[in-house]
């Protein structure tokens, strides 16, 4: 009992902090930015390139790892807003993962965000999620359009289809883009006329894009050696393989309960990415570690 609160009240200190680096500006949080320096030349280092794939899919699974809303719609006219949290589970300690932040990350990692919905006619919804991540200058950017296809039906369960796009923001060195196709099913009941409680359950189907810049892994260079000859800039600069779109996909399995009174609303729910495997430059594959995490949001609708 006294490790779980304290484990709570870790997070929460962790929480407030993050906050604060949001109220006071982003530029001084870096000690989780990402330098890909830190996987290696790919033309001295044999597993650079792989290394790269498999941190860029695994980073992916990490920023898209909540819905937080069940496949049901507002209605035409509703509009929802809701702040939340999502505690990822990362296998920092697994040999074939590797996460190049200028300090090592502490598990679980923290991505407070904040969800905009709107309902749109004929059972679709629009909705935009912008987040961050803890103690870095990273935003991840989603968009989404959800259409519930049984919305309405007294009996029967709601099934919901959403297409997502997320892109993560103001990382050095390189890009990083997702595209999610997923299906829902939910229900929703009513407790009193007050209170709904609407269980749901999903399946997300996710595909990984990324490249790299050109990244410098002689950063000790001085000012005198820059200027040594015409092409000293260069030396020691290299550039990683892209991380193609059809080539990196995995599967997300989410469970979650959102909870409606009055205008107010709760949600929970927890996300588990099966990562499968990535073929490395010698032809062997290398199993990527699961990444789970557990959603929370708190908002308002109408």
């Amino acid at each position: 009992m006294a490790r779980a609160a304290g484990t709570v009240c870790a997070l929460v200190s962790r929480l407030l902090a993050t906050c604060a680096v949001l109220a006071f500006g982003l530029a001084h949080a870096e000690p989780y930015d990402i330098r890909l320096e830190k996987l290696g030349a790919p033309t001295t280092t044999p597993s650079a390139n792989t290394d790269f794939a498999i941190f860029s899919r695994t980073f992916a699974a990490a920023l898209t790892s909540a819905n937080l809303a069940p496949p049901t719609t507002l209605g035409h006219s509703g509009l929802a807003v809701s702040p939340g949290l999502s505690v990822v589970m990362l296998q920092t300690g697994d040999a074939n993962f590797k996460l190049p932040t200028a300090e090592p990350i502490r598990s679980p990692l923290l991505i407070p965000s904040v969800h905009l919905r709107k309902g749109l006619p004929a059972s679709f919804e629009f909705g935009s999620r912008v987040a961050w991540v803890e103690r870095s200058r990273m935003l991840a950017v989603t968009a989404e359009l959800k259409w519930a296809l049984s919305e309405g039906f007294a009996y029967l369960p709601e099934l919901g289809v959403r297409a997502s796009g997320t892109r993560l923001v103001n990382a050095r060195d390189f890009d990083l883009t997702t595209a999610g196709l997923d299906v829902a099913l939910g229900k929703r009941f009513a407790l009193g006329g007050i209170v709904t409680l609407s269980p749901y359950a999903g399946w997300n189907l996710c595909w990984t894009t990324a490249w790299s810049n050109m990244v410098d892994f002689n950063r000790s260079r001085t000012l005198r050696d820059s200027f040594a000859s015409p092409t000293a800039q260069l030396d020691g600069t290299d550039v990683f393989n892209p991380v193609l779109l059809t080539d990196n996909v995995h599967n997300r399995f989410y469970g979650g309960l959102r909870m409606v009174a009055g205008v107010a609303t709760v949600g929970v729910e927890y996300s588990h990415a099966q990562l499968g495997s990535v073929k490395a430059e010698d032809q062997s594959s290398r199993a990527l570690p699961p990444v789970t995490a557990f959603n929370v949001s708190i908002g308002l609708q109408h």
